[in-house]
């Protein structure tokens, strides 16, 4: 009986070399390749694949977000990762597999051996433990991150949140200014904003402030209120000047 596979991933040369990957297996059948999350979910509930590979980092719906809109059981899942060593290291203590990318022919028949141990195995039933285990750390304020990964040709530099600035929305991407530079990371505002600590804030649909760099806050007119850091840039916001306020008296 064939494997039946899921592949999700935004990029489509991501998902061109998975595709090419799997078709030198004789036992494998991709029922279905998706760009987005929504799409994932969708086609989840409509072949109830044997093995779903997830990209973990996708704009509008990430991997985690995936999982969490899809109903029991799951298929077996394995995350696919550009860059975030820190969430392979959490895969690895939680015996969950993943890919990373550029992932090799190797690699994947590791997995797919893996996957098929799993599957012909009478104990396997749903969703692994570490998984929701995982999942639920995500969700709790233990899961904010202090240290953000930013791949930058061949290297991997790690950024200290307290170090940012400001993050900036930039379509697929976002921006880090860390005092004179600045990373470019593949996430959305709204997964970043979840696992920042408590020191940021967003102001605006496009800015979410380190509160540590604001300098004041100013009305420049009726309805138009800025930021002002302490390096002089001038960030507008659309939260109310309260709302900020009340945020900078408790850091």
């Amino acid at each position: 009986m064939k494997l039946r596979v899921i592949i999700v991933d935004d990029e489509p040369l991501a998902r061109e070399r998975l595709q090419h990957l799997l078709s030198k297996e004789t036992d494998i059948e991709v029922i279905a390749e998706c760009a987005d999350g929504p799409a994932a979910v969708e086609a989840v509930r409509q072949h109830s694949p044997d093995l779903l590979l997830l990209d973990v980092q996708m704009p509008g719906m990430d991997g985690f977000e995936v999982l969490r809109a899809l109903e029991q059981p799951l298929p077996s899942v394995v995350f696919v990762t550009a860059y975030e060593q820190h969430a392979v290291r959490a895969f690895e203590a939680r015996a969950l597999d993943y890919l990373l990318k550029p992932t090799t022919k190797a690699r994947l028949r590791e997995t797919l051996t893996r996957t098929r141990e799993r599957l012909s195995s009478t104990k396997h039933s749903g969703i692994p433990q570490g998984l929701l285990d995982l999942l639920a750390e995500r969700e709790s304020n233990g899961s904010r991150v202090r240290r953000i990964p930013v791949r930058t040709g061949e290297r991997v530099v790690f950024v200290n949140t307290e170090d940012i600035d400001w993050i900036e929305a930039a379509g697929n991407y976002i921006i880090l200014h860390v005092r004179k530079e600045t990373f470019i990371l593949r996430e959305t505002m709204s997964t970043m904003e979840a696992q920042l600590p408590d020191d940021f804030f967003r102001i605006s649909r496009s800015a979410i402030l380190n509160l540590r760099r604001v300098k004041e806050v100013q009305s420049v007119s009726a309805g138009e209120n800025v930021c002002i850091l302490t390096d002089g840039q001038r960030l507008p916001m659309t939260r109310s000047l309260r709302e900020v306020e009340e945020k900078l008296r408790f850091l």
